[in-house]
Formats: C-alpha cells, structure tokens, sequence
C-alpha cells in the first residue's frame, strides 16, 4: 500500500529485456536506506518488487503484462521515474490509499499555466472515467492528486510548484502516457452496490424495492 506521495525521482540505470519480461534498475540513491529483498516500490506508480540492490540502485523483474498495459514498456536508459516505498503502519497518510496496481494508461491532452500552478488535463479510458469524481482522489504516475474538473473523457488536475518541483510529471510533454490508478473506495462501493454483490445467492445493490423495503420509498 501506497499514498501516491513521491520519496524521490529517480533514473533508470538498466533494462535487461527477455522473452519472459524484464529486470530494470534503478537509480534511487538515499531511498534505498532501510530496504531489503522483496520490499516493494512504486515505481511511476506501478507496484515492483526489489529483487537486488547495491551502489544506490534497486532491481527489479517487470512481467510482460506490466510491460504492456503501463508506461514502465517505453522506459529507456536515463529516464526519470517517481518513487515511493511501501507505508509502513503508523505511516501519515499524507496522499490517499494507492495500491500500485495500474488501472490503465492515459494522455496528457493539455496544459496551462494557471498562476503558479499548472493545470493539467489528461485524457483517460472508461475504466478509470467512471470512478473519476469532481474533487475525488486519483494517483497519475503515482501521484496523488485531486480532481479539479471532470467529463466523459477527461479529469483535470492543479499541479502546484511543489509537485512540479519533486516528481517527474511536468516534464512530460502532451500526449505523453502517465499511469492511472482510480480510487480503490470507489471500486469498493460499485461492488457493494452491484446486483450480484449480496451473499446467499440473492440479488444486492440498491434497488426500488430494497428502498420500499427498508422504509425509505
């Protein structure tokens, strides 16, 4: 579990690509102090497990699946990534919940100074859309952001000095792919609330006639 608060940028020092996938390396430099084999880090917000570490960088084994349905498959020598190890109990949760495990990649479509701020429009599937809400939390690279506007197509995010300053999101020019992750409570409240969700077999979900039945209708 993460909060989508960035420990620190760091580069890619290596990939070793193969037919089973690929081991990169990281550049991490002081976040690795503490760390051990089979740690996890968040690495522009996808969940990788350490395998290795030493001289200030961490390895880690990245499937052909992470490879495919994230930004981590484009990654080249001396790239900048966010990183962000693991919450410890007892942890501030400065961010929000973040899991590390991606939802889908979406495009940065624009961008426009807005005083000292940026403002940030990404263009996202229907699979993180639909748990995008006006104000709502949302984890873009790992980032823990909040939803300043919102439609069909596209959130809107406010990225002030402070995250320009500490994260790699800024860099990126338009059309570049950032990972997204919707807000796990809202995955959590669409099942509760689906028709299959109730135990014994019998439909769940609020309908009508759970409304009538429980004196609200």
């Amino acid at each position: 579990m993460f909060s989508g608060i960035i420990e620190a940028v760091g580069k890619i020092q290596s990939i070793r690509s193969g037919s089973d996938g690929a081991r990169i390396a990281v550049d991490a430099g002081p976040l690795l102090e503490g760390v051990k084999v089979g740690d996890s880090i968040a690495v522009n917000g996808a969940c990788l497990t350490v395998v290795a570490f030493g001289g200030g960088a961490f390895e880690s084994d990245v499937s052909p699946e992470t490879l495919r349905l994230t930004n981590l498959g484009p990654l080249q020598t001396g790239d900048s990534v966010n990183l962000e190890r693991a919450l410890a109990l007892g942890d501030r949760l400065g961010g929000h919940m973040v899991t590390g495990h991606i939802d889908g990649m979406g495009r940065i479509r624009s961008r426009r100074a807005d005083g000292e701020s940026i403002w940030l429009t990404v263009e996202a599937p229907p699979e993180v859309m639909r748990y995008v809400v006006h104000k709502g939390s949302v984890a873009v690279d790992g980032i823990s952001l909040t939803v300043a506007a919102c439609d069909e197509e596209t959130f809107s995010i406010a990225i002030i000095p402070h995250t320009s300053d500490q994260t790699t999101l800024t860099d990126k020019r338009d059309g570049a792919a950032v990972n997204l992750e919707a807000d796990l409570i809202g995955k959590y409240v669409e099942k509760l609330l689906s028709p299959h969700a109730a135990a014994g077999g019998k439909p769940g979900g609020v309908s009508l006639g759970t409304l009538k039945e429980h004196g609200y209708a």
